[in-house]
Protein backbone atom coordinates (compact mmCIF):
# COMPACT_ATOMS: atom_id res chain seq x y z
CA UNK A 1 0.00 0.00 0.00
CA UNK A 2 1.24 3.55 -0.69
CA UNK A 3 2.49 5.45 2.33
CA UNK A 4 3.58 8.95 3.25
CA UNK A 5 6.60 10.07 1.25
CA UNK A 6 9.91 9.31 3.02
CA UNK A 7 12.10 12.11 4.43
CA UNK A 8 13.95 14.06 1.78
CA UNK A 9 11.64 12.72 -0.94
CA UNK A 10 11.99 15.85 -3.08
CA UNK A 11 15.75 15.49 -3.50
CA UNK A 12 16.02 11.70 -3.18
CA UNK A 13 13.03 10.71 -5.35
CA UNK A 14 11.54 13.56 -7.36
CA UNK A 15 14.68 15.28 -8.67
CA UNK A 16 16.38 12.09 -9.97
CA UNK A 17 13.19 11.12 -11.81
CA UNK A 18 12.79 14.70 -13.03
CA UNK A 19 16.26 14.73 -14.60
CA UNK A 20 15.56 11.44 -16.36
CA UNK A 21 12.30 12.69 -17.83
CA UNK A 22 13.85 16.04 -18.76
CA UNK A 23 16.44 14.12 -20.77
CA UNK A 24 13.80 11.85 -22.31
CA UNK A 25 11.74 14.77 -23.59
CA UNK A 26 14.78 16.69 -24.83
CA UNK A 27 15.77 13.67 -26.92
CA UNK A 28 12.19 13.21 -28.10
CA UNK A 29 11.99 16.72 -29.57
CA UNK A 30 15.60 17.53 -30.49
CA UNK A 31 15.16 16.53 -34.15
CA UNK A 32 12.62 19.30 -34.73
CA UNK A 33 15.40 21.91 -34.61
CA UNK A 34 18.27 19.87 -36.05
CA UNK A 35 16.12 18.50 -38.91
CA UNK A 36 17.21 21.17 -41.46
CA UNK A 37 20.88 20.35 -40.76
CA UNK A 38 20.23 16.60 -40.96
CA UNK A 39 18.25 17.01 -44.18
CA UNK A 40 20.98 19.08 -45.78
CA UNK A 41 23.88 16.92 -44.63
CA UNK A 42 22.29 13.56 -45.49
CA UNK A 43 19.95 14.59 -48.34
CA UNK A 44 16.85 13.17 -46.66
CA UNK A 45 13.34 13.19 -48.10
CA UNK A 46 10.34 14.07 -45.90
CA UNK A 47 9.51 10.36 -45.47
CA UNK A 48 13.12 9.51 -44.54
CA UNK A 49 13.25 12.35 -42.03
CA UNK A 50 9.97 11.21 -40.52
CA UNK A 51 11.16 7.60 -40.35
CA UNK A 52 14.51 8.54 -38.79
CA UNK A 53 12.91 10.71 -36.13
CA UNK A 54 10.16 8.20 -35.42
CA UNK A 55 12.65 5.37 -34.76
CA UNK A 56 12.79 6.78 -31.22
CA UNK A 57 9.03 6.25 -30.88
CA UNK A 58 9.09 2.82 -32.53
CA UNK A 59 11.81 1.45 -30.23
CA UNK A 60 10.33 3.19 -27.21
CA UNK A 61 6.97 1.59 -27.91
CA UNK A 62 8.42 -1.90 -28.38
CA UNK A 63 10.16 -1.60 -25.01
CA UNK A 64 7.01 -0.73 -23.08
CA UNK A 65 5.70 -4.20 -22.26
CA UNK A 66 9.08 -5.56 -21.04
CA UNK A 67 9.63 -2.30 -19.15
CA UNK A 68 6.24 -2.58 -17.44
CA UNK A 69 6.93 -6.15 -16.37
CA UNK A 70 10.40 -5.19 -15.13
CA UNK A 71 9.14 -2.16 -13.20
CA UNK A 72 6.54 -4.24 -11.37
CA UNK A 73 9.09 -6.97 -10.59
CA UNK A 74 12.39 -5.14 -10.03
CA UNK A 75 11.36 -1.56 -9.32
CA UNK A 76 12.27 1.75 -10.98
CA UNK A 77 15.66 2.19 -9.32
CA UNK A 78 17.35 -0.72 -11.06
CA UNK A 79 15.37 -0.64 -14.31
CA UNK A 80 15.67 3.03 -15.16
CA UNK A 81 19.30 3.45 -14.10
CA UNK A 82 20.38 0.56 -16.34
CA UNK A 83 18.37 1.81 -19.31
CA UNK A 84 19.87 5.28 -19.05
CA UNK A 85 23.26 3.71 -19.76
CA UNK A 86 21.80 2.62 -23.10
CA UNK A 87 20.68 6.22 -23.63
CA UNK A 88 24.24 7.44 -23.18
CA UNK A 89 25.52 4.84 -25.67
CA UNK A 90 22.83 5.76 -28.19
CA UNK A 91 23.68 9.47 -27.92
CA UNK A 92 27.36 8.69 -28.54
CA UNK A 93 26.51 6.59 -31.60
CA UNK A 94 24.22 9.34 -32.93
CA UNK A 95 27.03 11.88 -32.55
CA UNK A 96 29.25 9.57 -34.63
CA UNK A 97 26.59 8.60 -37.21
CA UNK A 98 27.06 9.40 -40.89
CA UNK A 99 24.22 7.56 -42.63
CA UNK A 100 20.49 6.95 -42.40
CA UNK A 101 21.16 3.44 -41.07
CA UNK A 102 23.64 4.36 -38.34
CA UNK A 103 21.62 7.34 -37.15
CA UNK A 104 18.39 5.31 -37.19
CA UNK A 105 19.99 2.56 -35.10
CA UNK A 106 21.34 5.12 -32.63
CA UNK A 107 17.97 6.85 -32.36
CA UNK A 108 16.27 3.50 -31.73
CA UNK A 109 18.77 2.74 -28.95
CA UNK A 110 18.04 6.14 -27.42
CA UNK A 111 14.31 5.32 -27.53
CA UNK A 112 14.87 2.07 -25.63
CA UNK A 113 17.16 3.84 -23.18
CA UNK A 114 14.62 6.46 -22.11
CA UNK A 115 11.63 4.12 -22.29
CA UNK A 116 11.29 3.91 -18.49
CA UNK A 117 11.82 7.58 -17.65
CA UNK A 118 8.16 8.51 -17.24
CA UNK A 119 6.79 5.09 -16.32
CA UNK A 120 9.58 4.62 -13.77
CA UNK A 121 8.67 7.95 -12.20
CA UNK A 122 4.96 7.07 -12.06
CA UNK A 123 5.79 3.68 -10.54
CA UNK A 124 8.05 5.35 -7.98
CA UNK A 125 5.35 7.86 -7.06
CA UNK A 126 2.90 4.98 -6.62
CA UNK A 127 5.41 3.27 -4.31
CA UNK A 128 6.50 6.24 -2.22
CA UNK A 129 3.71 8.87 -2.32
CA UNK A 130 0.08 8.75 -1.06
CA UNK A 131 -2.72 8.43 -3.69
CA UNK A 132 -4.03 11.99 -3.41
CA UNK A 133 -0.65 13.33 -4.54
CA UNK A 134 -0.46 11.24 -7.73
CA UNK A 135 -1.92 13.83 -10.13
CA UNK A 136 0.24 16.61 -8.69
CA UNK A 137 3.46 14.60 -8.79
CA UNK A 138 2.67 13.53 -12.35
CA UNK A 139 2.08 17.16 -13.31
CA UNK A 140 5.36 18.28 -11.76
CA UNK A 141 7.46 15.57 -13.42
CA UNK A 142 5.76 16.25 -16.76
CA UNK A 143 6.66 19.93 -16.28
CA UNK A 144 10.29 18.83 -16.13
CA UNK A 145 9.74 17.08 -19.44
CA UNK A 146 8.41 20.37 -20.78
CA UNK A 147 11.67 21.97 -19.67
CA UNK A 148 13.48 19.43 -21.83
CA UNK A 149 11.27 20.37 -24.76
CA UNK A 150 11.95 24.05 -24.07
CA UNK A 151 15.68 23.34 -24.19
CA UNK A 152 15.23 21.60 -27.54
CA UNK A 153 13.73 24.71 -29.17
CA UNK A 154 15.19 28.23 -29.31
CA UNK A 155 18.07 27.53 -26.86
CA UNK A 156 19.20 24.56 -28.95
CA UNK A 157 18.84 26.55 -32.17
CA UNK A 158 21.12 29.22 -30.63
CA UNK A 159 23.71 26.55 -29.70
CA UNK A 160 23.82 24.89 -33.10
CA UNK A 161 26.29 27.32 -34.72
CA UNK A 162 28.65 26.85 -31.76
CA UNK A 163 28.75 23.07 -31.26
CA UNK A 164 26.76 21.59 -34.16
CA UNK A 165 24.26 18.78 -33.78
CA UNK A 166 27.03 16.26 -33.07
CA UNK A 167 28.34 18.33 -30.15
CA UNK A 168 24.79 18.50 -28.76
CA UNK A 169 24.63 14.70 -28.63
CA UNK A 170 28.02 14.37 -26.93
CA UNK A 171 26.71 16.65 -24.20
CA UNK A 172 23.51 14.61 -23.92
CA UNK A 173 25.56 11.41 -23.48
CA UNK A 174 27.37 12.95 -20.49
CA UNK A 175 24.08 14.03 -18.88
CA UNK A 176 22.63 10.52 -19.38
CA UNK A 177 25.58 8.93 -17.56
CA UNK A 178 25.11 11.32 -14.64
CA UNK A 179 21.35 10.69 -14.54
CA UNK A 180 21.89 6.93 -14.42
CA UNK A 181 24.26 7.13 -11.46
CA UNK A 182 22.03 9.65 -9.68
CA UNK A 183 18.97 7.38 -9.90
CA UNK A 184 20.80 4.28 -8.76
CA UNK A 185 22.42 5.83 -5.70
CA UNK A 186 19.67 8.26 -4.69
CA UNK A 187 16.38 6.33 -4.87
CA UNK A 188 15.27 4.24 -1.87
CA UNK A 189 15.67 0.49 -2.26
CA UNK A 190 12.36 -1.09 -3.25
CA UNK A 191 10.79 -3.89 -1.25
CA UNK A 192 10.90 -7.22 -3.13
CA UNK A 193 7.86 -7.83 -5.33
CA UNK A 194 5.36 -10.06 -3.59
CA UNK A 195 4.17 -11.75 -6.77
CA UNK A 196 6.61 -13.96 -8.68
CA UNK A 197 4.64 -15.49 -11.50
CA UNK A 198 6.26 -17.32 -14.39
CA UNK A 199 6.71 -15.58 -17.73
CA UNK A 200 3.69 -17.27 -19.30
CA UNK A 201 1.46 -16.07 -16.47
CA UNK A 202 2.83 -12.55 -16.71
CA UNK A 203 2.29 -12.37 -20.48
CA UNK A 204 -1.22 -13.74 -20.06
CA UNK A 205 -1.94 -10.93 -17.61
CA UNK A 206 -0.54 -8.33 -20.02
CA UNK A 207 -2.66 -9.74 -22.85
CA UNK A 208 -5.68 -9.39 -20.59
CA UNK A 209 -4.97 -5.68 -20.26
CA UNK A 210 -5.13 -5.14 -24.03
CA UNK A 211 -8.60 -6.70 -24.35
CA UNK A 212 -10.07 -5.10 -21.23
CA UNK A 213 -12.82 -2.54 -22.02
CA UNK A 214 -11.22 -0.11 -19.57
CA UNK A 215 -8.02 -0.19 -21.61
CA UNK A 216 -9.67 -0.04 -25.03
CA UNK A 217 -11.58 3.05 -23.90
CA UNK A 218 -8.30 5.00 -23.71
CA UNK A 219 -6.34 3.30 -26.50
CA UNK A 220 -7.55 5.46 -29.39
CA UNK A 221 -7.10 8.80 -27.67
CA UNK A 222 -3.63 7.71 -26.55
CA UNK A 223 -2.76 6.91 -30.17
CA UNK A 224 -4.01 10.10 -31.77
CA UNK A 225 -4.13 12.79 -29.08
CA UNK A 226 -0.98 12.01 -27.11
CA UNK A 227 0.92 10.37 -29.97
CA UNK A 228 -0.30 12.97 -32.46
CA UNK A 229 0.83 15.86 -30.29
CA UNK A 230 4.24 14.25 -29.85
CA UNK A 231 4.60 13.81 -33.61
CA UNK A 232 3.85 17.50 -34.16
CA UNK A 233 5.99 18.75 -31.30
CA UNK A 234 9.01 16.60 -32.07
CA UNK A 235 9.13 17.20 -35.84
CA UNK A 236 6.26 18.53 -37.93
CA UNK A 237 5.53 21.76 -36.03
CA UNK A 238 8.64 23.40 -37.49
CA UNK A 239 7.87 22.51 -41.15
CA UNK A 240 4.28 23.74 -40.59
CA UNK A 241 5.51 27.06 -39.21
CA UNK A 242 8.06 27.48 -42.00
CA UNK A 243 5.88 26.44 -44.96
CA UNK A 244 2.35 27.38 -43.85
CA UNK A 245 3.12 30.40 -41.67
CA UNK A 246 6.10 31.49 -43.80
CA UNK A 247 8.59 31.81 -40.92
CA UNK A 248 12.36 31.43 -41.00
CA UNK A 249 13.92 28.63 -38.90
CA UNK A 250 14.87 30.95 -36.04
CA UNK A 251 11.33 32.35 -35.84
CA UNK A 252 9.84 28.84 -36.07
CA UNK A 253 12.11 27.73 -33.23
CA UNK A 254 10.79 30.63 -31.14
CA UNK A 255 7.20 29.50 -31.76
CA UNK A 256 8.26 25.98 -30.79
CA UNK A 257 9.63 27.52 -27.60
CA UNK A 258 6.22 29.12 -27.02
CA UNK A 259 4.52 25.75 -27.58
CA UNK A 260 6.77 24.10 -25.03
CA UNK A 261 6.35 27.00 -22.62
CA UNK A 262 2.60 26.49 -22.86
CA UNK A 263 3.08 22.81 -22.04
CA UNK A 264 5.20 23.78 -19.04
CA UNK A 265 2.51 26.17 -17.78
CA UNK A 266 -0.16 23.50 -18.17
CA UNK A 267 1.86 20.83 -16.38
CA UNK A 268 2.71 23.19 -13.53
CA UNK A 269 -0.97 24.06 -13.19
CA UNK A 270 -1.84 20.37 -12.85
CA UNK A 271 1.00 19.98 -10.36
CA UNK A 272 -0.16 22.91 -8.24
CA UNK A 273 -3.91 22.25 -8.36
CA UNK A 274 -3.95 18.45 -8.80
CA UNK A 275 -4.35 17.63 -5.10
CA UNK A 276 -7.12 20.21 -4.67
CA UNK A 277 -8.96 18.94 -7.74
CA UNK A 278 -8.69 15.33 -6.54
CA UNK A 279 -10.09 16.27 -3.13
CA UNK A 280 -13.03 17.97 -4.84
CA UNK A 281 -13.77 14.84 -6.86
CA UNK A 282 -12.29 15.96 -10.19
CA UNK A 283 -10.85 12.73 -11.54
CA UNK A 284 -8.18 12.34 -14.27
CA UNK A 285 -10.88 11.26 -16.76
CA UNK A 286 -12.70 14.58 -16.38
CA UNK A 287 -9.45 16.45 -17.03
CA UNK A 288 -8.96 14.39 -20.20
CA UNK A 289 -12.46 15.04 -21.50
CA UNK A 290 -12.20 18.79 -20.93
CA UNK A 291 -8.64 19.20 -22.17
CA UNK A 292 -9.16 17.17 -25.34
CA UNK A 293 -12.22 19.23 -26.25
CA UNK A 294 -10.01 22.31 -26.02
CA UNK A 295 -7.28 20.67 -28.09
CA UNK A 296 -9.70 19.89 -30.91
CA UNK A 297 -10.81 23.52 -31.04
CA UNK A 298 -7.26 24.89 -31.01
CA UNK A 299 -6.05 22.49 -33.72
CA UNK A 300 -9.01 23.47 -35.89
CA UNK A 301 -8.08 27.13 -35.38
CA UNK A 302 -4.47 26.38 -36.40
CA UNK A 303 -5.68 24.48 -39.46
CA UNK A 304 -7.86 27.38 -40.67
CA UNK A 305 -5.57 30.19 -39.48
CA UNK A 306 -8.14 31.59 -37.02
CA UNK A 307 -5.91 33.63 -34.74
CA UNK A 308 -2.32 34.61 -34.01
CA UNK A 309 0.09 31.68 -34.37
CA UNK A 310 1.85 32.53 -31.12
CA UNK A 311 -1.36 32.35 -29.08
CA UNK A 312 -2.66 29.20 -30.78
CA UNK A 313 0.55 27.21 -30.39
CA UNK A 314 0.84 28.32 -26.75
CA UNK A 315 -2.71 27.08 -26.11
CA UNK A 316 -1.94 23.82 -27.90
CA UNK A 317 0.99 23.22 -25.57
CA UNK A 318 -0.92 24.24 -22.46
CA UNK A 319 -3.91 22.00 -23.16
CA UNK A 320 -1.64 19.07 -24.06
CA UNK A 321 -0.72 18.90 -20.37
CA UNK A 322 -3.81 16.76 -19.79
CA UNK A 323 -2.13 13.95 -21.77
CA UNK A 324 -0.40 12.85 -18.58
CA UNK A 325 -3.75 12.01 -17.01
CA UNK A 326 -4.33 9.17 -19.52
CA UNK A 327 -1.99 6.94 -17.51
CA UNK A 328 -3.77 7.58 -14.21
CA UNK A 329 -7.27 7.42 -15.71
CA UNK A 330 -6.65 4.00 -17.27
CA UNK A 331 -4.71 2.57 -14.30
CA UNK A 332 -7.58 3.47 -11.94
CA UNK A 333 -9.56 0.57 -13.46
CA UNK A 334 -6.93 -2.06 -12.55
CA UNK A 335 -5.32 -3.33 -9.31
CA UNK A 336 -2.52 -1.08 -8.03
CA UNK A 337 0.07 -3.88 -8.27
CA UNK A 338 -0.49 -3.83 -12.04
CA UNK A 339 0.28 -0.10 -12.32
CA UNK A 340 3.55 -0.59 -14.20
CA UNK A 341 2.05 -2.95 -16.76
CA UNK A 342 -1.10 -0.89 -17.33
CA UNK A 343 0.69 2.44 -17.67
CA UNK A 344 3.30 1.02 -20.04
CA UNK A 345 0.54 -0.60 -22.12
CA UNK A 346 -1.02 2.85 -22.52
CA UNK A 347 2.42 4.22 -23.29
CA UNK A 348 2.79 1.60 -26.02
CA UNK A 349 -0.32 3.07 -27.65
CA UNK A 350 1.12 6.57 -27.25
CA UNK A 351 4.41 5.79 -28.93
CA UNK A 352 2.83 3.61 -31.58
CA UNK A 353 0.66 6.61 -32.38
CA UNK A 354 3.65 8.96 -32.44
CA UNK A 355 5.51 6.59 -34.78
CA UNK A 356 2.57 6.12 -37.13
CA UNK A 357 1.57 9.80 -37.22
CA UNK A 358 5.11 11.09 -37.59
CA UNK A 359 6.09 8.69 -40.37
CA UNK A 360 2.61 8.78 -41.89
CA UNK A 361 2.72 12.56 -42.28
CA UNK A 362 6.08 12.24 -44.03
CA UNK A 363 4.73 9.60 -46.41
CA UNK A 364 1.63 11.67 -47.09
CA UNK A 365 3.67 14.77 -47.82
CA UNK A 366 5.93 12.96 -50.29
CA UNK A 367 2.90 11.41 -52.01
CA UNK A 368 0.98 14.67 -52.23
CA UNK A 369 4.04 16.54 -53.49
CA UNK A 370 4.50 13.89 -56.18
CA UNK A 371 0.88 14.55 -57.23
CA UNK A 372 1.68 18.24 -57.63
CA UNK A 373 0.44 19.61 -54.30
CA UNK A 374 2.34 22.53 -52.79
CA UNK A 375 3.87 21.89 -49.36
CA UNK A 376 1.50 24.24 -47.44
CA UNK A 377 -1.62 22.53 -48.82
CA UNK A 378 -0.14 19.08 -48.21
CA UNK A 379 0.58 19.96 -44.58
CA UNK A 380 -2.96 21.28 -44.12
CA UNK A 381 -4.47 18.05 -45.46
CA UNK A 382 -2.23 15.97 -43.14
CA UNK A 383 -3.31 18.00 -40.09
CA UNK A 384 -6.96 17.74 -41.13
CA UNK A 385 -6.65 13.94 -41.30
CA UNK A 386 -5.12 13.86 -37.82
CA UNK A 387 -7.93 16.03 -36.49
CA UNK A 388 -10.57 13.64 -37.87
CA UNK A 389 -8.84 10.66 -36.24
CA UNK A 390 -8.76 12.53 -32.95
CA UNK A 391 -12.49 13.27 -33.08
CA UNK A 392 -13.32 9.58 -33.49
CA UNK A 393 -10.93 8.58 -30.68
CA UNK A 394 -12.44 11.21 -28.36
CA UNK A 395 -15.94 9.69 -28.29
CA UNK A 396 -15.11 6.49 -26.30
CA UNK A 397 -13.94 8.64 -23.35
CA UNK A 398 -17.62 9.23 -22.56
CA UNK A 399 -18.55 5.54 -22.62
CA UNK A 400 -19.02 3.97 -19.20
CA UNK A 401 -17.05 0.84 -18.27
CA UNK A 402 -17.45 -1.51 -15.33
Amino acid sequence: MPRAAPPGAWSRIFLPFALGYYLSYLLRTVNAVISPALTMELGLSAAQLGLLTSMYFFAFGLAQIPVGIALDRYGPRRVESVLLLATALGAMLFALGDSMGSLGLARALIGVGVSACLMGALKGFALWYPPERQSSMTGFVMACGAMGALTASAPLEAMMPLVGWRGVFWGIAAVALFASANLFFSLPREAPAGERRNLAGILEGVAGIFVAPAFLRFAGSSLFFVGGFMALQSLWAVPWLMHVEGLELAAAARILLVLNLGMLVGQLAIGVFGVRLARRGVQPLRLLQTGYAGLLLVEAAILFGLGPAVALWFLLGMLSAVNSQAYLASANHFPREMFGRVSTSINLMVFLGAFLVQWGIGLALDLLRAWGWAMPEALRLALAALLILQVFSYLPLFKRTN
